[in-house]
């Protein structure tokens, strides 16, 4: 019996169907065990949530972990001031040659001496070894402020590195952020890129049909082609971006296999909590205000120490000679008593110093008011931005309906050659514009959101607000 060629097809087709479906089975429960008892591991991408990742990211920042450094190392420094009114104690040791000699006037025995001669005065010399351990006791009585301002100074200069570390924390959540949201978004581009692309296929594939049945032109066939090649180039673009924001998230995180964000995008459905709210919370926790806060502490304490070079120093000392046998006749076997030191002139004008000192404040507190001055500002922008954004996203939910509709229509139509390619071309790529808009609204609310927290001095809240989020499906 002849087989026709189309059953010899269908045949050849079942054939290589039954061949693959045997290749790509799922593997037996025996296979699964063998692998496990292998060691053998698929390595990919690690699936983390937002709030997993912001756990990982300050863990492993060697930015963070520098700035914990810098912090620890101002904590020592702290300490070790805070015993600067115990007493110092210290002991010094000597061992020394010396030639010492002495002159004794006879005074009224010169006469006598002179029949006897011996010449007035007389004369002793002396040579000999001598060891001088000497422990002593310095103890501050008055330091004209001294003390006081290199212990604030200290303490501020503590609050400053705090206050460091705050801000490479908020800014390096912030930057995760953007980029973790951002893969989120360059992965929905990149999906609506292949649908459209895959819708515009089988739209050229339809007209292919169609011209060689005469029913549309060639150019009607070349318009649908060329949109196809539009949107293949496009694909590609969009894959490139989100290799490219892939690597960016992976390296901050410091995950070489990839990183894959379970947290999808999300959009509030209530309205944010009032500027008012954000503004005190700027006031009163962001870290740029605490840094500048104890910049113009460690000015005031400055002013304090250059204010205490004008006064005078007291002081109590003791000390006690443990070999009292081979010291010096100067030398006292103990002593105490109490010294002041004051600088009657110097070199350096010490009034200009605290002029100096003071303007280090004046600086420091308009710093300060810019700083806040600032604060302001972006903490209302980014209010305005996530507002603006939430409410643009809203209005996604009808413009989708609308475009999946439109493509509807204009495919019944071309169908029955009451539309053209064109229509059917700018209905699909509507139906993809629409969609990445509302990604894109979507992605612009998460990042003023985020922006706005951190500028708040909260961008650690974040998991929060995401939580109470309504999360946009892919």
């Amino acid at each position: 019996m002849t087989l026709r060629p189309s059953i010899l097809l269908v045949l050849l087709v079942l054939l290589i169907s039954s061949t693959c479906a045997a290749a790509y089975a799922p593997a037996s429960k025996a296979q699964i065990s063998d692998a496990k008892t292998s060691g053998l591991q698929t390595v990919g991408p690690l699936p983390l949530t937002y709030r997993d990742a912001q756990a990982r990211l300050l863990q492993r920042s060697d930015a963070i972990e520098a700035s914990d450094a810098d912090v620890r190392s101002r904590e020592a420094q702290e300490n070790a001031v805070r015993t600067l009114r115990l007493p110092t104690v210290e002991f010094e040791g000597q061992m020394m040659r010396y030639q010492k000699t002495l002159y004794l006037p006879l005074g009224p025995l010169a006469d006598v001496a002179q029949d006897y001669a011996i010449s007035d005065p007389l004369q002793f010399q002396m040579e000999r070894d001598s060891t001088r351990p000497i422990v002593t006791a310095t103890v501050p009585l008055y330091s004209g402020g001294r003390i006081p301002a290199a212990q604030a100074a200290a303490e501020a200069q503590l609050g400053q590195s705090r206050a460091e570390r705050q801000i490479v924390v908020d800014n390096a959540l912030l930057q995760m952020t953007e980029l973790y949201f951002g893969q989120q978004l360059l992965t929905r581009v990149r999906d609506v890129r292949r649908d459209v692309l895959a819708g515009l296929e089988r739209h050229l594939a339809d007209a292919t049909i169609l011209e060689r049945g005469g029913f549309i032109s060639r150019a009607q066939r070349l318009q649908v082609e060329v949109a196809r090649d539009d949107a293949a180039r496009e694909l590609e673009t969009a894959e490139a971006n989100l290799a490219s924001a892939d690597t960016a998230l992976s390296g901050t995180l410091r995950a070489p296999s990839g990183i894959d964000p379970a947290t999808s995008l999300f959009v509030l459905l209530r309205p944010l909590e009032p500027l008012e709210t954000y503004l005190q919370a700027a006031y009163r926790a962001h870290p740029q205000l605490e840094r500048l806060q104890a910049l113009e502490d460690q000015a005031e304490a400055g002013v304090t120490a250059q204010r205490a070079e004008l006064l005078p120093t007291v002081y109590g000392f003791a000390q006690y000679n443990f070999d009292r046998r081979d010291t010096l006749l100067t030398d006292p076997d103990w002593s105490v008593g109490v010294g002041l030191r004051y600088t009657l002139f110097s070199g350096v004008d010490r009034s200009q110093n605290v002029r100096a000192a003071r303007e280090k404040v004046a600086q420091a507190q308009a710093g300060l008011r810019e700083a806040q001055s600032q604060i302001e500002i972006g903490v209302t922008r980014s209010w305005n931005d996530a507002e603006a954004a939430r409410r643009r996203f809203q209005r996604t939910d009808s413009a989708i309906v609308a475009a999946e509709e439109n493509l509807r229509v204009q495919m019944v139509g071309y169908q029955v050659q009451q539309t053209t390619s064109l229509d059917v071309i700018d209905a699909q790529l509507g139906v993809g514009r629409a969609r990445i808009q509302r990604a894109q609204a979507a992605h612009d609310f998460v990042v003023a959101l985020a922006r706005l927290l951190h500028v708040s001095g909260r961008i650690e809240d974040m998991p929060d607000y995401i939580d109470q989020g309504e999360r946009i499906a892919p």
